[in-house]
């Protein structure tokens, strides 16, 4: 598409009746296909991602804690915090319009989606990410496939990660690893990274067909299909989903299919999954807190004038992973064909449309070692491709102008090298190493300034350092040092002005920029003084050496440091095999700018205290089971600017209550769900102006209920 064309998107796209006609039509396919296959072994549950992680807490279903002194390719093998959440964690979950409600009970992670359509996930840890970044300083990988988005348009700023086109129904399992510590992962890996692993499907993983009614006239079809034929599994999700918002004239239509095929060839497991997913929304924007406390309609819409925007997401993804063992040899390659277009509000009359419309190609390979006993390494190489163009241009009375922010074609080519091992010196002291290498070659055609488009190579080593001791069978330490990166954004390098339209004079380059390297220090403990009590501890300091700034009119440069400084805490009871319970608290003590700007401040928004605690409770009644959750969240100590000069303040308190009551009867199941957001002023998606606070008001209350047959 020619970037002068309109970018207003319809109503909705004609895809979309195309995109359910194929659904009931492959739904009814890979039924038929299936329905009389016969009952094998399931297939070892292949890790696509092929991490050495980490961890520890796992999912309030589970109360096992598994040792990171063990020489393994498994997400616990690190010394690092980690918090796995498995499918049947997510079930307990009310996850609803936002994918970002899977993380609701991990410590010390601030997640959300802001409520402007599908425009990306809020993800925020250890003081990294504030408001509108989207992830961006978290690396997230699904089935080993990168997600975040470098020199994003259509999103917010550089690397934000969209994972609207999962659904639980697709996922088996999430890891989320806090601290770069993982020579594995590369780009955006500052913070920690989010390793999530798609089903399999077989016969051990039944089908289901479900309808979902929600507030705000919140409806959802979901489909999905799992067997088995010729010893080939498969899993089949299909998922229509549409609603309104809370808020005056805001609506999201959202689509996503899967299909997934796996199997056992030789000494590998070899599968390949295809996914398709759509969107088309409309957004209320943001309102000041002072208007809202002079009695402004919390329904309102931000200058009277509705943002929009659409999506799509096309991938292709082939795995391979040993079949018997952890030792072997890995290999991902996919494709994908990714557009989303995002207008922004501005003025009673006028959008910032941002769009991009990307081809990622990419891949890894990576041969996992057993030399000892006591020891093992993992090493490979892997490779992304972008290619595509990213712009914002200004529209006036929905209509596109001549006036563009910045429009760039992109060729962005990163390959990574790593190798990660493991010794145990003696039964109770594990040390670990790795080492990634990473180079980036890129081509900038600016469109807007075509003086200032250039070609650029950088490069960067980040290393990762670990030990774990197994005091007592009940009690282990660890602790590390690792360096996590972000390479350059695209206007970094190649910076477009001020507005205007295209093929203008002038323009500034700075190819010098090197990616941003995050050096981080962590210790921490898990501990097990019951056989059914867990505690776990973690406290860092991280340093981000060289953040790239803006120091005067289209010039970066790499500059200052940011420091964090932090400690989560987390305990979990299970009293029998009804109840359990949980409680887990993060506090940040320091996320400041240590040079700042002169004018602007220091602290960096985000929250200094974040609280969470829930309970489970499952008992027969009648012929079936009745298992209820209540999950409750916390944030406090949120800082702001605003004023002339800057005055800092903090965001109101946020609570949010979740109750969940599922019952389950031979086939069936049933939920009903109640969320309660009880401060009048109260939302975790809020922004310091020099107006005041601008936020997006949250429901009191939110109902909702899900009937699901299995078969």
């Amino acid at each position: 598409m020619s970037p002068t064309e309109s970018q207003r998107p319809s109503s909705r796209p004609s895809a979309f009746k195309m995109t359910k006609l194929a659904l009931v039509s492959l739904a009814i396919a890979s039924g038929n296909a299936f329905a009389e296959a016969d009952v094998n072994d399931p297939l070892r549950e292949g890790d696509t991602n092929n991490a050495l992680p980490t961890v520890e807490v796992t999912g309030q279903t589970e109360s096992t804690v598994k040792r990171r002194s063990d020489v393994s390719v498994d997400n616990k093998a690190l010394p690092s915090a980690v918090t796995t959440i498995s499918h049947d964690d997510l079930e307990t979950l009310n996850v609803g319009r936002d994918m970002s409600n899977v993380f609701r009970r991990v410590p010390g992670v601030v997640a959300n989606n802001i409520d402007q359509g599908d425009t990306g996930n809020g993800f925020r840890m250890r003081g990294f990410a504030t408001q509108g970044t989207h992830g961006a300083d978290t690396a997230v990988y699904v089935d080993g496939v990168p997600q975040n988005i470098p020199s994003s348009q259509g999103g917010a700023g550089h690397g934000p990660v969209f994972l609207e086109w999962l659904t639980p129904d697709m996922i088996e399992r999430i890891d989320v690893i806090k601290g770069p510590i993982s020579a594995l992962y590369g780009d955006q890996n500052r913070a920690g990274a989010v390793d999530i692993r798609t089903r399999t499907g077989g016969h051990d993983q039944p089908s289901s067909i479900g309808v979902t009614a929600e507030s705000y006239n919140g409806r959802r079809l979901s489909l999905a299909l799992s067997g088995e034929y010729n010893d080939i599994k498969s899993y089949f999700v299909g998922d229509l989903y549409q609603s309104d918002s809370f808020r005056a004239r805001a609506h999201n239509r959202r689509n996503n299919l899967f299909w997934k095929l796996s199997k056992k060839v030789g000494d590998g497991i070899y599968s390949v999954r295809a996914s398709h997913y759509e969107s088309d929304f409309t957004a209320a924007g943001y309102l000041l807190l002072p208007s809202l406390q002079a009695g402004l309609d919390p329904k309102s819409v931000q200058y009277n004038l509705p943002g929009f925007g659409n999506a799509e997401r096309t991938s292709l993804v082939f795995n391979r992973v040993p079949a018997a063992s952890e030792e072997g040899w890995y290999a991902t390659a996919y494709a994908e064909d990714f557009k989303r277009t995002r207008a922004i509000t501005t003025s009673t009359t006028q959008h910032t449309v941002g769009k991009d419309d990307r081809r990622i190609f990419g891949g890894r390979l990576a041969q996992n070692l057993s030399l000892t006993e006591k020891s093992a390494v993992i090493f490979g190489a892997d490779m992304r491709y972008d290619e595509g163009d990213a712009f914002r241009q200004q529209y006036q009375y929905n209509l596109p102008t001549s006036n563009y922010i910045n429009n760039q074609g992109l060729q962005l080519l990163t390959v990574g090298l790593f190798a990660q091992g493991q010794y145990k010196i003696v039964p109770s002291l594990k040390v670990t190493g790795g080492l990634r290498y990473d180079r980036f070659d890129y081509s900038i055609d600016n469109r807007k300034l075509p003086a200032a488009s250039t070609d650029y190579t950088g490069s960067v080593f980040t290393p990762k350092y670990g030990a774990v001791w197994t005091v007592s069978p009940a009690f282990e330490l660890f602790a590390n040092v690792a360096q996590g990166f972000r390479s350059p954004a695209a206007e970094q390098i190649s910076s477009s002005g001020s507005l205007g339209p295209l093929n203008g004079t002038g323009g500034v380059i700075s190819n010098s920029i090197k990616p941003t390297k995050v050096k981080s220090y962590d210790t921490g403990f898990t501990s097990t003084p019951g056989n059914n009590w867990t505690l776990g501890g973690a406290v860092y300091y991280t340093l981000n050496e060289d953040e790239i700034v803006n120091t005067a009119p289209d010039v970066y440069q790499s500059v200052g440091d940011t420091t964090r400084k932090g400690f989560e805490l987390e305990t979990r009871y299970q009293f029998n095999d009804a109840a359990s319970v949980y409680l887990n608290y993060g506090r940040i003590i320091t996320a400041r700018i240590n040079n700042p700007t002169p004018g602007t401040g220091a602290m960096l928004s985000v929250p200094r205290h974040t609280y969470k605690a829930g309970g489970q409770y499952k008992t027969p009644m009648g012929p079936g089971k009745l298992t209820t959750n209540i999950d409750v969240y916390v944030t406090d100590g949120n800082p702001f600017y605003s004023g002339t000069p800057s005055t800092s303040k903090d965001m109101p308190v946020y609570t949010r209550y979740d109750l969940k009551a599922t019952y389950d009867y031979r086939q069936w199941q049933a939920s009903l769900f109640y969320i309660l957001q009880p401060h009048e002023f109260g939302s975790d998606i809020a922004y310091g102006t020099t107006a005041g606070l601008l936020l997006s008001p949250m429901p009191k209350h939110q109902f909702g209920a899900t009937l699901r047959y299995f078969f």
